[in-house]
């Protein structure tokens, strides 16, 4: 009797676990059925088995499968974020190629200072290469038996008008010839000033820095006695340089004179700025097939140094396609995708293709049309949250 309960009890547990696992499988066999098939590329393509894309040749995916690439963010979190979306539309890109270049001083701002008149040096104000000098600042101090002289002839010119240049007007051409004198041997109007005030002569005249810059040259020494145009300082002027680049000659189809093109400085390489072609060598350098360039770049805040290291980025001829900035396509091992805001506050993985691209803006060729809206920063943000949802 014991014998036949226990029976009874298996058959009924044997019979329960067989009809879970039929429901189990009708139910699997009926979600199968019921699962939709779409292309990650164009979700427009939707059907009821797994095939291949008509348009792109992809895989089709369950339509499941790309709901869970879809992430919901509120206020807050977007703010934190910093998403910022935009309208997919036609723009003007090419393909950029990268030139290596270098920062110059700009020769035609250079300065040569020459001595105005023949004399001994007394004072050197600055006594070592490297240091930034300001337009008027003094340079150095000379001794000139001419300049004395000069000094007298003013002097006198200046005394012999306010006593008799109103019986004689010649007088004041006398003086006003005088003082001209004095000017083109390098003396400030302030300094002609202060000696008609003095009404002595200097035996030392300061000489002051006619611009400004950093000194790169100092020929003369204190207590050297100097001839008439002997060089004694060299400055260069840093509010413009040069970028110095070298091309090949497959190079130089893309570019012309007063072309902008942009530049990437060593340091600053997340600041491209702009610079204006003003020369390219009619031939080549010696014994290469080089051909030398430059442009030239504003640095009023002096920023940049000559001789940092630049990138000068030469885009090719442009053409009207649907394009992005670089920052919001994402490259991983699965592919190439965005992130299309597809409702409020909702985002969602977008498989996309690519084209040429130039330093700020990528081709879509496949995968988008024109007026999607797409994340363009905080995009990497929302893939590392894509991840995390997914476990890895």
């Amino acid at each position: 009797m014991r014998a036949l309960i226990y029976i009874s009890i298996a058959a009924l547990l044997l019979w329960n676990c067989q009809q879970k696992e039929s429901n189990q499988t009708a139910h699997e066999h009926q979600h199968a059925l019921a699962e939709k098939y779409t292309c990650p590329m164009h979700p427009q393509i939707i059907r009821d088995a797994p095939g291949s894309c008509p348009i792109c040749g992809m895989d089709l995916v369950p339509i499941s499968q790309v709901a869970s690439q879809r992430i919901m963010l509120n206020d807050t979190q977007l703010k934190l974020a910093n998403i910022t979306t935009e309208r997919v539309s036609a723009q003007s890109v090419g393909e950029t190629s990268i030139i290596y270049a270098k920062l110059a001083v700009d020769e035609s701002l250079s300065e040569v200072i020459s001595s105005r008149a023949a004399g001994r040096i007394e004072r050197l104000f600055i006594k070592e290469t490297g240091r930034t000098v300001k337009a008027g600042e003094p340079l150095y101090e000379l001794y000139s038996e001419n300049l004395l002289t000069l000094q007298r002839e003013y002097l006198l010119a200046k005394e012999q008008f306010e006593t008799l240049g109103k019986q004689e007007p010649r007088y004041e051409s006398f003086l006003k010839a005088s003082e001209r004198k004095l000017l083109l041997y390098g003396l400030t109007a302030r300094q002609i000033a202060a000696l008609a005030q003095a009404k002595s002569p200097q035996s030392r005249i300061t000489f002051i820095a006619p611009a400004g810059g950093i000194v790169t040259e100092i020929n003369v020494t204190e207590g050297q006695y100097l001839a008439e145009g002997s060089p004694l300082y060299k400055i260069e002027n840093t509010d413009r340089l040069w970028v110095a680049a070298e091309l090949y000659p497959q190079e130089t189809t893309h570019i012309r004179m007063g072309d902008k093109v942009r530049v990437r400085i060593s340091g600053f390489e997340n600041i491209p700025i702009e610079a204006t072609v003003t020369f390219l060598s009619p031939e080549y350098r010696a014994n290469t097939q080089i051909i030398v360039m430059r442009a030239e770049l504003k640095n009023t805040e002096h920023q940049y140094v000559p001789g940092m290291q630049a990138q000068v980025l030469l885009t090719n001829a442009s053409q009207e396609s649907l394009a992005l900035p670089t920052d919001a396509v994402i490259r991983d091992g699965k592919g190439t995708h965005v992130y299309i805001q597809s409702g409020s506050n909702t985002f969602e993985q977008r498989t996309v293709k690519t084209g040429i691209e130039d330093f700020d803006k990528v081709q879509i060729t496949e995968g988008l049309q024109a007026g999607d809206t797409v994340v363009v920063t905080g995009a990497y943000l929302l893939y590392s949250e894509m991840v995390l949802k997914r476990g890895g």
